[in-house]
């Protein structure tokens, strides 16, 4: 399991590609979730605040869970509070570049990433080709029967 502090890594990826334009809350979702699928795992996004009133853009998102924070507390303190509680806590991947976070996930032999980090292995795992699997008549050829009937479609007398 991948728990993630969502505006830390808006924040990283900001300063990581400079050159493009910022990628929403949303548009993150799913990338992970593109990841997370990739690589079988799922996870995890916390947010501070109470996130856009129409959370509509966030359902559906395989694989990995959504939440906000909320009023009165942050994502920093609802990712300690599941590292805290979780019962397997050497499973948990904390993704965040806050040194509190990343010291929390420690002391409970989790694993820290750093949010630059987690990012970079995402990209080049999301670029990476997924090897097409053949079809198996390429290698065992037609039947004899199939090569019949294209002769014959094709008008071939042999």
């Amino acid at each position: 399991m991948i728990i993630i502090d969502g505006h830390n890594l808006l924040h990283s990826i900001v300063k990581i590609s400079e050159k493009s334009e910022p990628i929403s809350d949303i548009q993150l979702c799913w990338v992970i979730s593109r990841y997370l699928k990739a690589v079988g795992e799922t996870g995890e996004i916390v947010f501070d605040g109470t996130g856009p009133r129409d959370k509509g853009g966030f359902d559906n998102i395989a694989n990995l869970e959504v939440f906000f924070a909320g009023f009165g507390t942050d994502a920093d303190t609802v990712i300690e509070n599941k590292i805290k509680t979780s019962t397997a806590p050497k499973r948990l991947s904390i993704v965040s570049s806050d040194r509190r976070l990343r010291d929390a996930a420690r002391a409970r032999k989790a694993t820290a990433v750093k949010s630059e980090v987690f990012w970079d292995n995402l990209r080049k795992q999301l670029r990476q080709k997924k090897p097409v699997k053949e079809p198996e008549a390429k290698r065992s050829g037609l039947t004899e029967s199939e090569t019949e009937q294209w002769l014959e479609f094709f008008g071939i007398e042999q």
